[in-house]
């Protein structure tokens, strides 16, 4: 079992300490854990007749940094397995057979993590990358592939953002951060050597961590200020990451559409000037 995938046994374990507000809480998840993956804070609460907060605090209870990582925990037990909707490939599956597995697999890895995007938490991060001096994306081996993308296309802002490949020169550039900047940091365990050696500098440092992560419980996700996740699921011929990589391209193209329609005139001078600087590298 991974480490993530362990909200409803995590309740049934605790549920004897539980006070009787809690207990409405776990029963209530127990009850429809499908349903709960939809709802935000504020409705359980409403719902409920119990106060947010007390909420917020049966999510730690259990383990989880709050309720967003709470639910993404619980989706990744309740959201049907990629393998189980979709038939596994096979080693004498045809050429186009494998090819359309594999985009069915994808496009159910953007909807099961869809259902967890919290529109509060993209705000979150939108207003904190706005208001950053400056903005940094790290990430190694596959996820740094995702932190370039997010770099090629931040840069269009108009906002000074950086991006470096080396894991050394990360440690060294996140030295020269501080409180009023923002990292951007992706990694889909949340628990690598090199990830960790980066996000103890920036904590030193006083940087604002938004993370992008598959683990709702991870070294990554307790240290972060703000934490966007996906739900991928792994195969026989595909590891997790390689599908989470295209919830967490989309991620970044959510946070850099919000930033451009923030910025507004500022923005779209931004792109335009980039172009203009770019319209000669064109036949």
């Amino acid at each position: 079992m991974k480490e993530q995938k362990f909200a409803q046994a995590a309740i049934r374990g605790n549920y004897s300490q539980f006070s009787d507000k809690e207990k409405k809480i776990a029963d209530f998840v127990l009850n429809d854990p499908r349903n709960i993956i939809h709802l935000t804070i504020n409705q359980i609460a409403d719902e409920l007749n119990i106060a947010e907060s007390t909420i917020f605090r049966f999510c730690q209870r259990i383990g989880f940094k709050g309720f967003q990582a709470f639910k993404i925990s619980l989706a990744s037990e309740v959201v049907t397995p990629l393998k189980d909707i979709h038939e596994q490939i096979e080693e004498g599956d045809e050429v186009k057979t494998v090819a359309e597995k594999v985009f069915r697999s994808n496009i159910k890895t953007l909807e099961a993590t869809l259902q967890i995007v919290d529109g509060e938490t993209i705000e979150q991060a939108v207003t904190t990358i706005m208001n950053a001096r400056k903005v940094e994306f790290f990430g190694n081996g596959g996820s740094a592939s995702v932190a370039m993308d997010g770099y090629h296309k931040f840069i269009r802002l108009g906002l000074p953002v950086a991006m470096n490949l080396d894991a050394h020169v990360q440690v060294m550039s996140a030295s020269q951060m501080n409180e009023q900047d923002a990292a951007i940091v992706i990694s889909h365990s949340g628990s690598t050597t090199d990830i960790l050696d980066v996000l103890r500098v920036l904590k030193n440092k006083g940087v604002t961590i938004i993370c992008l992560t598959n683990f709702a419980k991870s070294p990554l996700t307790k240290e972060s200020d703000i934490c966007l996740y996906t739900v991928s699921e792994e195969t026989d011929f595909r590891s997790e990451a390689l599908s989470s990589r295209i919830a967490q391209l989309s991620l970044i193209d959510a946070l850099y559409t919000n930033l451009m329609i923030k910025r507004g005139d500022d923005g779209k001078q931004s792109l335009q000037d980039m172009r203009e600087a770019m319209s000669h590298k064109r036949l």
